[in-house]
């Protein structure tokens, strides 16, 4: 849940990442904190709790600069405090590093280092990898060779971005496993960002990491490279979601907001993909042509949580529409089982992130097995999408209520002990623009609101 926000450019570094962070605020998070390069300095502003804090901080204590970083972090490794907030320094203070994720063998790591000498300040996993930089650059090598052998090391899944004053023209980031990695390119300058809604406002052309790629960003734009020293040549997406998609839009919450936004969402799914004679559906982005179609004997759809919900829906129309037989499994479980899976059964994944790890696994187990994959989701570039054969995108644009996660139900259980799901009474505008109360309707679709279940 935490976010990354970084800068390379002539702007005022400070002003971008806050403003990016402000817009990560929906990922939940209990600190914030910022590093940038002030002259030959890299100051280190952080603050527990709400970005107001870092705010009035930087009020009171200012910084500015042309290259930066920017971090709210949400709990793995220690309380949350000031100490324990990201960015993290090495022991000269020169270098820092901001980090999505959870390194597994950090406590191994820390003992060595500690060993070595190394000073260490916070209770983080996080703060290891300030302290392998350090040590790699003792040794020779720029900073994204230094990067590229200290991550090595680590094992477990992550997002990094590190900053140093001795390179105080770039910033250099990597990916393994965890969440995304988006590098904005505008013209003198580059963004980095752990979600695409971040530096949107900023531009709209994104090169999105893949798993094992590092990334040195400078104000000419970005090379890739794997983290075994082969380089990438990627070329830019162009993002077309429009800014006011990220924002409630006069709505109380985020949640209230794509509740009612779900019609508009339905239809612009099917618009371009259902023709208007009402009996053709295109989707050449599946990339299932009439050879592989016609030789499909079974559909296997994998989802997880709310999307797990979708699959079952989606069991019935396959059954119903295509005539093969259908089911659904939970992707945690899928992906330990002895598949028995072929060229001839398709594996449907759903995901609205696209990064979901057990989803991800389940993907890559049902592709080792010769099994055609077809995923599912919201995220252009997503792991999942790119690792799939073919890919439906829901154009439902960013997600940042999460509503179905956060619905309220109360368990009941009835003298006959018959137990029932209820929701308790939502906190809806009884006359909301275009949303009967009884049904929402647009697009030609109809939901019923549901008012008892089992």
């Amino acid at each position: 849940m935490c976010g990354i926000v970084g800068y390379v450019g002539e702007r005022n570094a400070t002003e971008v990442i806050m403003d990016g962070l402000r817009r990560l605020e929906y990922r939940g998070y209990d600190s914030a904190g910022l590093a940038v390069l002030d002259g030959a300095s890299l100051v280190i502003r952080r603050s527990p709790g709400k970005i107001a804090n870092l705010e009035a901080r930087l009020e009171r204590e200012p910084v500015s600069g042309s290259t930066g970083l920017g971090h709210t972090r949400w709990a793995t490794h220690g309380r949350p405090s000031e100490g324990n907030s990201h960015p993290h320094a090495d022991c000269t203070g020169g270098l820092v590093v901001v980090h999505n994720g959870i390194i597994e063998n950090y406590a191994e790591i820390k003992e060595r280092l500690l060993a070595e000498g190394h000073r260490f300040r916070s209770e983080t996993d996080t703060e290891v990898i300030a302290h392998l930089l350090e040590a790699r650059l003792r040794s020779g090598g720029d900073l994204r060779d230094a990067c590229r052998a200290a991550l090595t090391e680590l094992r477990g899944a992550y997002a990094v971005a590190v900053l140093s004053s001795a390179y105080p023209h770039e910033v250099v980031a990597a990916k393994l496993g965890a969440g995304s990695v988006v590098v904005g390119l505008g013209r003198g300058e580059t963004f980095l960002a752990s979600d695409i809604p971040a530096i949107l406002p900023c531009t709209r052309e994104m090169v999105i990491l893949e798993d094992g790629e590092v990334v040195r960003m400078t104000r000419e734009g970005a090379e890739l490279m794997t983290l075994d020293g082969r380089r990438v040549e990627r070329a830019p997406s162009p993002i077309d979601w429009d800014t006011t998609m990220a924002q409630k839009g006069g709505y109380r919450h985020f949640m209230l907001k794509e509740i009612y936004e779900q019609p508009r969402a339905v239809a612009d799914t099917l618009r371009g993909r259902l023709l208007v004679d009402g009996a053709t559906v295109s989707l050449p982005e599946a990339h299932l042509d009439a050879g592989l179609a016609n030789r499909l004997e079974r559909v296997v759809i994998v989802a997880c949580g709310t999307s797990y919900h979708a699959a079952l829906v989606g069991r019935s129309m396959v059954e119903r529409l295509a005539g093969l037989p259908a089911e659904v499994d939970i992707v945690s479980e899928f992906r330990y089982r002895d598949l028995i899976l072929d060229h001839r059964t398709l594996v449907v994944a759903i995901s609205q992130s696209g990064e979901t790890a057990d989803t991800l696994g389940a993907v890559k187990a049902a592709r080792a097995r010769q099994a055609p994959v077809l995923a599912v989701t919201n995220v252009v570039g997503s792991a999942i999408a790119r690792e799939a054969n073919g890919v439906v995108y829901t154009h439902a644009g960013p997600e940042i209520g999460a509503s179905a996660r956060r619905r309220s139900w109360r368990l009941r259980d009835s003298s006959r002990r018959r137990w029932r799901w209820t929701p308790r009474s939502p906190r809806w505008p009884a006359t909301s623009p275009g949303i009967p109360t009884s049904s929402t309707s647009g697009a030609g679709c109809t939901f019923p609101l549901p008012s008892r279940g089992r």
